[in-house]
């Protein structure tokens, strides 16, 4: 029977393909009809009557009449939504807002997830990805076996129950397509239980016992938690034995160049595919759609109009955005969105860079705020993940986690760069490790290089190489313990280095 519905859904999902081949010819057709939509839908809102929608015709009526927010900007109104008002920022009501990850900050951001922005946006966007595996992989068995998605947890806000918050990963669950939910596992009540290492133990025993596992999701490194824990319950030498039919594992919210060395120790056969997706708290933004490459096809027509920000507009107080039809590639933008839950011309604090422009592909290279520039080197996470894993790839080791800030100019010397690095396996030679990820780094960055010339305005970069478990621990007594919850890669400060150094007593090996 399994067999039978996996052949149809293959067939309906052939069908389902041209819509993406659509967009992926008339790119600015699809913008255009999201943005009409998008107006019309709530010219009659407070928002749409106070940036006059009625009068907006053109992608340049839009950019004219509505200023660019961050979210200090919408959270009174998104703050009034959560108490139940109507027609605020998006049609009608919206009782679902899923809290943003974001890194360590102690104040948490909730993001609207209005009933078509979970259908039109972020279930359809899985719905993409299954779509683009299926196109890629004639023999595709995810509606015959199961599959696992590491998810959040789910629950009332408590000053109005009405409204539910929680990490747009368990609304996305709790509102399954019931055609899916047979071919996953966990069962739901595990998927959102909100104790992130009551949960991790209970799908490692539930999922060890499951021969038929098609596909995983997840965070990398909380992912490579839960493999461990499964091959810890089972005796297994590696994760081809456990799960001997999986095809596929889909990863974002960060790179995973640094752990893909593991992944293939994980998994010695070869013949799992690997899927990045852009799948973030704000919107389903864009999907790996060819494994030989390692960028992502930004989704056209799900209910995001999207602009940009070129890196020399971010810091000014009245930024001026690009739209689509305007990008080049190999330049970084900050994306800025307005989406069919009420954010408008909102950045989420992702940036990109387009690697093709036909069709529009993309690769994220960091977050406007992480990144290290104290000394002109303008240094972005994407560089650093790339120096590391080269790093890696040569001295034979295996990094977990990493953070990064300015060491900055002081009497005794110059400046420099701090890395926390926690290895799965640590190089044998830590000085000669140092030595080449700061000559790596030099080579992925110019302005690095010119930085480091001679040793005359910075000075090798300063390891320090932390025990095992420090940054889940670090993260945990903030509170960020789960799968959606991330370690800050770069700063351009010290309070995150400063305060895992404190938090671990300064320990390092």
């Amino acid at each position: 029977m399994r067999k039978l519905v996996n052949k149809v859904l293959r067939f309906y999902l052939q069908l389902r393909y041209q819509r993406i081949a659509r967009f992926i010819e008339r790119p600015h057709e699809a913008q255009a009809a999201v943005l009409k939509e998008l107006i019309q839908s709530t010219k009659h809102t407070e928002w749409g009557r106070l940036y006059d929608f009625k009068s907006i015709k053109t992608p340049a009526d839009f950019a004219k009449n509505v200023p660019i927010q961050d979210y200090e900007s919408l959270k009174p109104y998104i703050n009034r939504m959560m108490y139940g008002e109507s027609d605020v920022l998006w049609s009608g009501k919206v009782k679902w807002f899923a809290k943003s990850s974001g890194t360590t900050s102690d104040k948490s951001k909730f993001i609207p997830v209005s009933k078509r922005n979970l259908k039109k946006c972020h279930i359809q966007g899985t719905w993409d990805v299954t779509n683009i595996f299926y196109h890629n992989n004639p023999d595709a068995k995810i509606f015959e076996l199961k599959s696992l998605l590491m998810g959040g947890s789910l629950d009332h806000f408590e000053p109005y129950p009405k409204t539910f918050i929680g990490d747009v990963s368990a609304i996305m669950m709790d509102r399954m397509p019931y055609i899916g939910r047979p071919f996953v596992t966990p069962d739901l009540e595990t998927a959102v239980m909100p104790k992130f290492d009551e949960k991790l133990e209970r799908m490692a025993q539930i999922t060890s016992k499951e021969k038929d596992m098609v596909m995983i999701g997840g965070v990398p490194t909380w992912t490579m938690v839960f493999l461990d824990r499964i091959l810890e319950l089972t005796g297994k030498k590696n994760m081809s034995e456990v799960w001997p039919n999986l095809q596929v594992y889909i990863h974002g919210g960060v790179s995973f160049d640094p752990y893909r060395e593991v992944f293939h120790k994980y998994f010695p056969k070869g013949n799992i595919q690997y899927m990045e997706i852009y799948n973030a708290t704000e919107g389903f933004f864009a999907i790996q759609n060819d494994p030989t490459t390692n960028d992502m096809l930004l989704l056209l027509d799900n209910g995001i109009y999207y602009e940009f920000l070129p890196s020399e507009e971010w810091n000014k107080e009245s930024p001026k955005a690009i739209p689509l039809s305007e990008v080049v590639e190999g330049k970084n933008y900050a994306m800025v969105i307005s989406t069919n839950a009420g954010l408008w011309r909102y950045i989420p604090g992702d940036t990109i860079m387009f690697t093709s422009t036909s069709p529009y592909k993309i690769k994220i290279t960091g977050r406007t705020k992480q990144f290290v520039n104290a000394f002109g080197e303008e240094v972005m996470v994407s560089n650093t993940d790339k120096a590391l894993a080269l790093t890696c790839q040569t001295m034979d080791a295996v990094a977990l986690e990493y953070t990064v800030a300015p060491i900055f100019l002081s009497k005794q010397g110059k400046g420099g760069h701090e890395w926390l690095i926690e290895f799965e396996k640590a190089p044998k030679d830590l000085k000669a490790f140092n030595k080449l990820l700061d000559e790596n780094l030099q080579k992925i960055n110019s302005d690095y290089e010119a930085k480091r010339y001679k040793g005359m305005a910075l000075n090798l970069l300063t390891l320090r190489h932390l025990p095992k478990g420090t940054f889940h621990n670090w993260l945990k007594s903030k509170g960020k313990y789960g799968g959606q919850h991330k370690v800050p890669r770069l700063a351009n400060h010290r309070k995150y280095v400063d305060d895992i150094l404190d938090f671990s007593g300064g320990v390092y090996l």
